[in-house]
């Protein structure tokens, strides 16, 4: 339930009411009978639990990328580079010997 609060307009008395959003607003101070003036207030929440942050759904690929960034900041010097990883072959393939397609006979 949502906490409210009212400010009374004769003697200035502020109220913080626990309601529900189908009850009523209150209209009368307790202390002076006086007309209460409902505040807008900042709210305040809190999210609990899991998937509120991007880091809660991270991929796999993502994670072993994160595991990899803090093993190497932390055994190889900020100095050094890495060595560029070995170029993969490329398969070739053999070209098919292709036949010339005959042309169609012309009408007469």
């Amino acid at each position: 339930m949502p906490i409210y609060e009212y400010e009374c307009m004769n003697c200035g008395k502020h109220y913080e009411v626990m309601q529900k959003f189908s009850d009523e607003p209150l209209t009368l101070c307790t202390a002076c009978e006086g007309p209460l003036h409902k505040l807008i207030s900042q709210t305040s929440f809190v999210l609990k639990g899991t998937g509120w942050y991007v880091t809660d759904y991270a991929s796999s690929d993502r994670k072993q990328k994160e595991k990899e960034s803090r093993t190497r900041g932390k055994s190889a010097p900020a100095d050094t580079k890495e060595e560029p990883k070995a170029q993969s072959k490329t398969e070739t393939k053999p070209q098919s010997k292709t036949e010339p397609k005959p042309e169609p006979a012309a009408k007469s």
